[in-house]
């Protein structure tokens, strides 16, 4: 008979293993001596011990799952408790409590992280939704419409949530988009048939503008140009591959008109500028006539250089006030001339103004008498009044001696 501190060999061969209960049967060895049959079980023993830390190594430093790991505890647990193995087997059943404890910890570590991140992935599809929702109502088709596949992308990237959960926020986010897509097929449908409407017009523009291309009434053909170049802006754009060659042949036409008309202007521009040399020269003849000495030989010129003036024709609107001005300052010197004449040799008119000045020379010489027979009497207010009066008709007796003069008289 074998012993030692945890089991023994009887002398029929069977092995004992020695626990908190009392000794247990590990089995029966036939083969060999007692001291061989504890050293085969304690080397089972030891092959527990290595396999526990094993197990406890992986649970400490491995994703191995509490699944797994309770597995692996349960199959270890079961060959302890089957007792074919010598040694402290409740120091096994104590380890493989703690390390059971230990796989139940990380359990709950896992099912609150989990949670924890089913949460917040729920929170994360919440916001997309509420974002795809408001981007639903975009009218900025092309960044909602980038931002809108962005959220595709970060929904794929984001965990799934229980079925009925997920599945309702999907219905919503999915709804959003094709709301989104729903709204912008009909806005670039709407978008297409105005496109088309205004490319119809503006054919109907560039028909007219190229039929106008050649004309030569500068002013009418201008302003109707101007006209359709304001329609051509209202009807709006037309599709991309038709604005280019509408508009290019739109201006085309344009510039045919404009360019045949710059240059008729040009020859035009210079034409009057020459003319208006030729004005300058002749108001710089006509002034020499004023002072007007000879009224008659002054009007004969003046009408001789009226008549080459209005053969030379127009001159540049901005030069004809100052030379046409010019001009009429001679043809009114002229004109006074002709009235002071007038009045010099009316005969009528003279004997008006002599009588005139006949009658005030009668006054003045009346007053001169009654003044002086005022002072010779001692009455000096009223002398003083009389003279007062003369002043007056002596004033009139003047102008009236000077136009008596102008006739000559």
């Amino acid at each position: 008979m074998s012993s030692d501190p945890w089991g023994r060999v009887d002398e029929t061969g069977t092995v004992y293993v020695r626990t908190a209960e009392g000794e247990q049967v590990v089995g029966s060895w036939q083969a060999g001596t007692p001291e061989e049959a504890l050293a085969y079980f304690e080397r089972k023993y030891e092959g527990l011990v290595v396999e526990i830390g094993l197990l406890e190594k992986r649970v400490r430093t491995t994703d191995l799952s509490a699944k797994d790991a309770t597995a692996a505890i349960d199959h270890i647990r079961e060959q302890v408790r089957e007792h074919h193995a010598v040694g402290d087997l409740a120091a096994l059943s104590a380890r493989l409590d703690k390390l059971t404890e230990a796989v139940e910890s990380r359990r709950e570590e896992r099912k609150a992280q989990k949670a924890k991140q089913a949460d917040e992935a729920r929170s994360a599809k919440e916001a997309l939704v509420v974002e795809a929702e408001e981007l639903a109502q975009s009218e900025q088709w092309r960044a909602a419409g980038e931002r809108l596949r962005a959220l595709v992308d970060t929904w794929k990237g984001l965990p799934r949530l229980d079925r009925k959960s997920d599945d309702e926020l999907w219905h919503r986010f999915s709804h959003a988009r094709s709301a989104f897509s729903k709204r912008r097929k009909a806005h670039f449908a709407a978008l297409d048939a105005q496109r088309e409407d205004a490319r119809k017009v503006k054919e109907k523009l560039v028909a007219e503008a190229e039929a106008l291309a050649n004309s030569t009434d500068w002013g009418a053909t201008a302003a109707r140009y101007r006209e359709l170049m304001a329609d051509w802006k209202a009807a709006g754009r037309a599709q991309r591959e038709h604005e280019d060659e509408l508009w290019n042949r739109f201006r085309g036409a344009q510039d045919v008109f404009f360019a045949a008309r710059g240059e008729v202007f040009a020859e035009r521009d210079a034409e009057q500028t020459e003319n208006l040399k030729l004005k300058e020269e002749l108001a710089g003849e006509a002034e020499k006539l004023v002072p007007v000495a000879d009224l008659k030989a002054a009007r004969a010129a003046f009408r001789s250089i009226n008549e080459r003036w209005e053969a030379i024709g127009h001159v540049p609107r901005d030069a004809r006030p100052k030379v046409e001005g010019r001009m009429h300052a001679v043809e009114r010197a002229i004109q006074e001339a002709e009235e002071a004449e007038w009045r010099r040799t009316n005969p009528e008119a003279r004997a008006r103004a002599a009588g005139l000045t006949g009658q005030l020379q009668d006054a003045v010489d009346k007053l001169h008498k009654q003044i002086d027979a005022a002072r010779a009497a001692g009455n000096d207010a009223k002398a003083d009044k009389l003279a007062r009066e003369l002043e007056g008709r002596q004033a009139l007796l003047d102008q009236a001696l000077k136009g008596l003069q102008e006739f000559g008289g």
